[in-house]
């Protein structure tokens, strides 16, 4: 349920913050206070386009902000999306639009457009003009359908993509095969000469490292006897005897030299562990062409396989290893092509078979489903209305195989045509919320919001229209903007809209309204600008019609 609305600085709000609460929350003023503010934020929120015209005059940035509760299932599918409340259980969904710069928010995490509406679509529905024009778009048909079915749909249609998935997959892997024999026999050469080359190469994991470094002391042997044999030569020149000679001698009248002595000693004995180290690497070694060769040669021949193969000896032998099983694949490619056909043909049947099923049970509520929508409509001022799902059939997708269509005729007379070319803008709106009426006890969007809902009506249809919207009340958050008493005296919840001057500047301001806000605010809707004790009276008893009537269908 969205608790809370914030908004700053966009359009002529300054400042302005919106409680809702459960049922039906109407939204009322004059024309030209910014009614369609409210909507336009919400939708802003939600990553709807952002204009730089929304950013109030003078104002650096403007700011929406969108406070929701969601029960235990909408935070399970919000989890998923890797989205979890905060401290207070809360989602908190915020956008701040600058000058060619937005920034979305959730739960202060910055977030893309993309996952924005993703959680967006499990929150809140907004439905405005080109929202009802949705209904144009024969998808929007079958996706009614799905979820007036409900879960036996939602089954079946979970069944159809897994099914549509292992098709995709077994196609693509069927497709691979289409190899004619001189290609195949190619790549088979070619694989089995690039692993016979790998093979006769011998590698062993850490070789190359170890080449390296025998290829560098073998191609430097004669440097380093020389600087070996001027090392030796120059430690030779200490004469560490003579100095412990005199020391010795000074120890007579001096005891204490004796550590000095003990370390000369010890030095002497390192010295000499040091030359006779160096003589026996020098009389040990010699300049060994041949193995600098075959080193080098050695080194060459890995790094040309690391050029055609891999960047490393350890790259080699994995591709070896790849080769060799794409190798075994073309060796049995016709015993491989025969199993993958045969299991593409088992993943078309499992297809045909979850869309053959998915389409039953659409036909099965289809006609269900447009009877309560035509009883709905009836309500609603259309005379007689007919309707009825046109079936039609596609390629197998992940959605079955099914095209449907709402055909309807809505006056009397008229023969069925398809919802598109029959249907003015204020007609659609209505065909919506009927469609919504009849959702309300499968939908499981917890707040719909519903703008221009009356527009084109009047009297009768609009107050069965605030019927509907309080039905759909029980079991949602509404939220609508209006501009009839019949709609309004409906509220649960009533705001007013206004448009005060501050500083010069027109400024809209959003009220909560009382019971008795609430009957001044309809008595307005109802009698313009003079408000006489009747049209007081009538607003009163206009509100406890309302009344009535909600008590009913609540008992219903």
């Amino acid at each position: 349920m969205l608790l809370e609305l914030n908004v700053k600085d966009i359009a002529l709000v300054k400042k302005a913050s919106v409680s809702f609460e459960p049922g039906l929350n109407i939204l009322t003023g004059e024309t030209g206070t910014g009614k369609s503010v409210i909507i336009d934020s919400a939708l802003l929120a939600l990553g709807g386009r952002a204009r730089g015209d929304m950013i109030r005059r003078g104002a650096e940035q403007a700011y929406a902000e969108l406070i929701f509760d969601a029960d235990r299932e909408h935070l399970e599918r919000l989890s998923e999306l890797g989205i979890v409340p905060d401290e207070n259980g809360l989602i908190v969904i915020s956008r701040r639009l600058s000058p060619g710069r937005s920034i979305s928010r959730i739960n202060d995490e910055t977030v893309s457009s993309a996952r924005l509406k993703e959680a967006a679509a499990l929150l809140l529905d907004v439905y405005g003009q080109n929202e009802y024009h949705t209904l144009l778009d024969k998808r929007t048909h079958l996706r009614i359908l799905d979820e007036y079915i409900g879960e036996d749909a939602a089954v079946l249609k979970r069944r159809t993509e897994e099914a549509y998935r292992a098709f995709r997959f077994s196609k693509e892997k069927a497709e691979g095969f289409d190899l004619d024999e001189k290609e195949r026999k190619r790549q088979a050469d070619l694989l089995g000469y690039e692993i016979e080359e790998i093979d006769r190469a011998a590698l062993s994991e850490g070789e190359e490292e170890e080449l390296a470094a025998r290829f560098r002391r073998l191609s430097n042997a004669r440097e380093i006897l020389d600087r070996l044999n001027d090392a030796h030569r120059a430690l030779s020149g200490c004469d560490t005897g003579r100095a412990i000679s005199e020391i010795e001698s000074a120890m007579r009248f001096d005891e204490s030299l004796k550590d000095i002595r003990d370390e000369l000693m010890d030095m002497q004995s390192i010295l000499d562990s040091c030359l006779k180290d160096i003589s026996g690497y020098v009389s040990g070694s010699e300049v060994d062409e041949r193995a600098v060769s075959e080193t080098e040669s050695r080194l060459e021949l890995i790094r040309k396989l690391e050029l055609k193969y891999g960047d490393s000896i350890e790259a080699v032998l994995a591709y070896r290893e790849d080769a060799k099983k794409r190798l075994e694949s073309l060796l049995g490619y016709e015993e491989e092509k025969l199993r993958a056909e045969k299991e593409l043909k088992q993943a078309q049947e499992e297809l045909d078979s979850a869309c053959a099923a998915l389409s039953c049970i659409r036909k099965e509520f289809a006609g269900k489903l447009c009877g309560e929508i035509c009883r709905e409509l009836g309500d609603l001022g259309f005379e007689k209305p007919e309707l009825h799902l046109s079936f039609g059939t596609k390629a197998a997708f992940s959605d079955g195989y099914d095209e449907v269509c709402f055909m309807t005729a809505l006056n009397p007379g008229e023969l069925p045509k398809p919802l598109s070319e029959v249907a003015s803008g204020g007609e659609l709106s209505r065909v919506m919320l009927a469609i919504k009426t009849v959702l309300a006890q499968t939908d499981d969007m917890p707040t719909l919001i519903f703008d221009e809902i009356d527009t084109g009506i009047s009297g009768r249809t609009a107050q069965k229209v605030a019927e509907k919207l309080d039905v759909i009340g029980m079991r949602h958050q509404v939220i609508c903007v209006s501009h009839l008493p019949q709609i309004a005296a409906m509220a649960d919840c009533h705001f007013v809209i206004r448009k005060t001057e501050q500083d010069g500047r027109n400024v809209t301001e959003i009220e909560k309204l009382d019971e008795n806000g609430a009957k001044s605010e309809l008595a307005r809707l109802l009698g313009g600008a003079e408000i006489t004790k009747a049209v007081s009276d009538n607003a009163s008893e206009m509100l406890k019609l309302a009344k009535s009537g909600k008590k009913k269908r609540r008992k219903a």
